[in-house]
């Protein structure tokens, strides 16, 4: 059965059937005890071998005099940071 993965970096559809991938190859990549597998497609990976951006960045923001990782706020506030609105002088 064949599946379908995304390249990382273009978004170009993937064939995999098997053990085999037909435009692309797989990077792995370990953080703590789990392990985690990108894709890239053949053009990306000529491009750059890289592996960038695959973990999304911490954002920290203040709330009540603290500054926080937003990831460790309740939901209630997670869903009111998501809502702001940035206002600038013009």
């Amino acid at each position: 059965m064949e599946q379908i993965q995304r390249c990382h970096d273009c978004k170009t559809a993937i064939k995999i059937e098997g053990d085999a991938i037909a435009n692309g190859v797989m990077l792995s990549y370990k953080e703590g005890d789990k392990e985690y597998q990108v894709f890239k497609c053949n053009d990306c990976y000529k491009a750059s071998a890289r592996l960038s951006d695959y973990k999304p960045c911490e954002v920290y923001s203040r709330v009540c005099g603290y500054l926080r990782p937003v990831g460790q706020w309740n939901q209630g506030k997670q869903q009111e940071y998501q809502e702001r609105k940035e206002y600038k002088n013009s």
